[in-house]
């Protein structure tokens, strides 16, 4: 047989294995932690690439909406009818997709 066998006590590698389990612990715990800065740090990046989305879109939906009442006036309706026309359609239109 071979003379080459491990001779360290019980209490040797029970105290190797709990030592590397939590050095594997910590290791991980540490990668965990990068992981979710990482992908928090891209989230956020996204949310404000939304946000400003939004905020244009939202800008551009008013400059059409004043568009069509200066159209409605221009077709011969009144100013003051022609942009509550467009505010009780548009009022309309946000109830329903509320829905």
């Amino acid at each position: 047989m071979t003379d080459n066998q491990d001779t360290r006590s019980l209490t040797t590698l029970v105290s190797d294995l709990a030592q590397q389990v939590t050095t594997l612990l910590q290791t991980e715990s540490r990668l965990l932690r990068a992981e979710m800065s990482e992908k928090l740090s891209k989230a956020g990046a996204g949310a404000v690439e939304v946000m400003g989305g939004v905020i244009c879109l939202l800008a551009a939906l008013m400059v059409l909406l004043q568009a069509l009442v200066i159209a409605l006036a221009s077709a011969g309706l009144g100013a003051g009818w022609s942009s509550l026309l467009v505010g009780v359609v548009v009022a309309v239109l946000g109830v329903i997709l509320l829905r």
